[in-house]
């Protein structure tokens, strides 16, 4: 064993990064699977009569050391993956791929689970028996030994693939950063001006380099003044991957899984993944799908056409009358002509830390009577990087948050919460929480300012933190966000509403030099209810859940020879027209379902829209946060999977979701 697989000694036996290495990292993964084996095996040669103790909950404890070394090395493989971390990430990640076949494939360990008589048990006992007998037969516990063997190469080939998609996916997010000149970067502000001239210097170029984040369009698309420069960042970022080569592997992805659902008894991936979610199915979701898309490209082109006619623009084609690196542009400058928010002046009041800490912090306390104190004795996982200790209103300790916020060069795109341990009152752990984002990091001492977006990000994100840090459960496999995909976005929606509550707003748009709070006129349009740029959001999110579906219902296992053309065919057959709206993500960078765990599953977010929607509708309802807060809490947040999500929700709403929240919010009802 290693001291990343025993409990550190550290206050919540938070890990100690200072330790950390490569080989450290390897050696402990190692162990922990070392560790593992031995745990399993004494479970299948235990000479006693299979019970839930000695079989399903011994099996629920035995990854303890294992659990612990590889939250470390995922944190670093996608938060600083490093030239030296990057060397070590394949050969682990495959390490771990095997282990896992390999425990639930062990020989006689499925077939003593099926001797438990697992009738008399109630509550969490009852649901961890459930949801590992499923997670076993989907494994292919239930494969004969020759199916077993091919289901373990298809998965070795799948996980090596994987990897390289989201190692490519990440280099091609530095590689692609464009460097604009002092005239096409006009309309940056002087902080961020100097930042980006810093990044280009920092990389051996000249005028201002833009890094650029996971989604087609950017951010700074909608504040550069100069077509010019808003084409050559959008281009930059929509063809990052042109090479082919990571589209190249998505295809060979795609095949593979349809290879192994096959395996595994079903037509597609989509089938094989929407098996184990919540009372849904493929042709629900393509029906669901079909119906947002109509009213959703309709409304996109509405605001197109006003876009056109208020900034005189010159149409791409008759197709297209918005270039694709024009609209964020003419959605902010429309969407502020109408509703009178000063995007500059909003952002000048939205300094970081007073998000955090007056926005995000104080609707956690306001709603679950949360408190945080920052940490500064706890070694951390970058220099960036910081910690805050999370307590109850009576004092008890909740566990640790970790926040990293700042982009670099060795963090992949996008936006994410991870666990650095799993809150579970059978190991006696604590949950340690990561939050890691990728905000434009100031230089010169100047504020790090936060756009709208990323505030709404940080909200999110802290939402799915709080979804464990809240955690109640017994065992680990049932905690926190241990949930379908389906349901998983819900907590991180949910908190959401907390960014523009009357209680909670005023507090942190403060101005970040002279601390004067934002207008309460601009607080008064911030808050008005408007669906002006919901079109192009919900279309291009869409789109991506569309395409994300379009693979994976591949029936054939061939591997598609024109990524490209797959794509744009996928996106037209389902009315869209991707030289107008493209996809969120393209297949080239569509790291969440090539990557991540998001595959046949990108639809969640809009099946855990309708779920939020309505929530926040009973939310808006409620006269006491705090009794509000609380009940969602004890019903919701801190059940996990102890019981199915969606008995749940039905147990703090009192009954289903209803779809009509949804259609209003987004302005799509007919």
């Amino acid at each position: 064993m290693t001291c990343l697989t025993e409990p550190s000694g550290l206050d919540y036996n938070f890990p100690d990064f200072s330790t950390v290495t490569p080989d450290l990292l390897r050696s402990s993964v190692r162990a922990g699977i070392e560790a593992q084996e031995k745990a399993v095996a004494a479970i299948v040669n235990d000479p006693h009569e299979a019970d839930f103790t000695n079989t399903f909950e011994a099996f629920e404890l035995s990854s303890e050391a294992l659990d612990r070394a590889t939250a470390v090395a995922f944190h670093l493989f996608s938060a600083d993956a490093t030239e030296e971390i990057q060397a070590i990430e394949a050969e682990v990640t495959a390490m771990v791929a095997a282990h896992q076949d390999a425990m639930t494939l062990y020989p006689g360990l499925y077939a003593r689970m099926q001797q438990v008589d697992a009738g008399a048990l109630e509550g969490e006992q009852a649901r961890l028996v459930e949801v590992t007998m499923r997670s076993f037969r989907a494994s292919g516990a239930e494969l004969d030994a020759e199916g077993q063997e091919k289901l373990k190469a298809l998965n070795a080939k799948l996980t090596d693939l994987q990897t390289e998609f989201g190692r490519l996916a990440m280099q091609n997010l530095v590689d692609a950063a464009p460097a604009l000149t002092e005239a096409e970067a006009t309309g940056l502000s002087p902080a961020r001006l100097e930042a980006t001239r810093a990044a280009a210097q920092a990389a051996g170029a000249e005028g201002h380099r833009i890094s650029l984040v996971l989604p087609t369009v950017q951010p700074d698309e909608a504040i550069l003044t100069t077509a010019e420069g808003r084409k050559k960042l959008h281009e930059a970022s929509s063809q990052r991957a042109s090479d082919g080569k990571s589209s190249t592997i998505a295809a060979q992805i795609a095949a593979l899984r349809v290879e192994r659902a096959r395996l595994l008894g079903f037509e597609t991936h989509a089938e094989e993944i929407l098996s184990l979610r919540s009372e849904t199915s493929v042709s629900a979701i393509n029906d669901l799908l079909a119906q947002l898309a109509k009213p959703a490209l309709a409304n996109a082109a509405a605001e197109d056409a006003r876009i056109a006619e208020a900034l005189g623009l010159e149409p791409l084609s008759p197709e297209a009358p918005v270039a694709p690196w024009d609209r964020a542009r003419g959605l902010s400058l429309v969407g502020s002509q109408s509703d009178g928010v000063d995007a500059e002046l909003l952002q000048q009041h939205l300094e970081l830390d007073t998000v955090l800490t007056e926005g995000v912090f104080r609707a956690a306390g306001l709603v679950y009577g949360l408190r945080f104190t920052e940490r500064h004795d706890l070694p951390l996982p970058h220099p960036d990087a910081r910690i805050w200790e999370v307590i109850e209103e009576n004092g008890d300790a909740v566990g640790l948050f970790v926040g990293d916020f700042f982009a670099r060069d060795t963090k992949r795109g996008g936006a994410w919460m991870n666990e650095l341990a799993q809150g579970a009152t059978a190991t006696g752990s604590r949950p340690i929480i990561c939050n890691t984002l990728n905000i434009p990091k100031p230089t010169g001492g100047n504020p790090a300012l936060c756009t709208w977006d990323e505030v709404n990000t940080l909200f999110h994100e802290f939402g799915h933190a709080l979804h464990g840090l809240l955690s109640a459960a017994h065992y680990p496999s049932l905690a926190g966000t241990n949930v379908g995909r389906d349901i998983v976005e819900f907590p991180s929606q949910v908190n959401e509403m907390w960014t523009v509550h009357p209680k909670i707003l005023p507090h942190y748009t403060k101005h970040a030099h002279t601390g004067e709070p934002l207008p309460a006129d601009q607080i008064e349009k911030l808050t008005a209810t408007s669906t002006w740029g919901e079109g192009f959001s919900t279309s291009e999110y869409l789109a991506a859940s569309i395409l994300d579906l379009a693979w994976h219902q591949r029936t054939g296992t061939d591997v598609e020879a024109d990524p490209a053309g797959f794509e744009d065919s996928a996106l037209r057959d389902a009315g869209f027209n991707p030289d107008s709206i493209e996809s969120r993500y393209k297949t080239g960078y569509f790291q969440h379902i090539f990557a991540g765990g998001y595959s046949a599953g990108y639809y969640c977010y809009i099946w855990s829209e309708i779920l939020d929607a309505d929530a926040v509708e009973w939310f808006k309802e409620q006269e006491d946060i705090r009794a509000a807060g609380q009940l969602f809490r004890e019903e919701f947040l801190s059940r996990g999977n102890t019981r199915d999500a969606l008995e749940s929700y039905r147990a703090f709403r009192g009954r289903d979701a209803r779809i009509e929240p949804l259609l209003e919010r987004r302005g799509l009802k007919a």
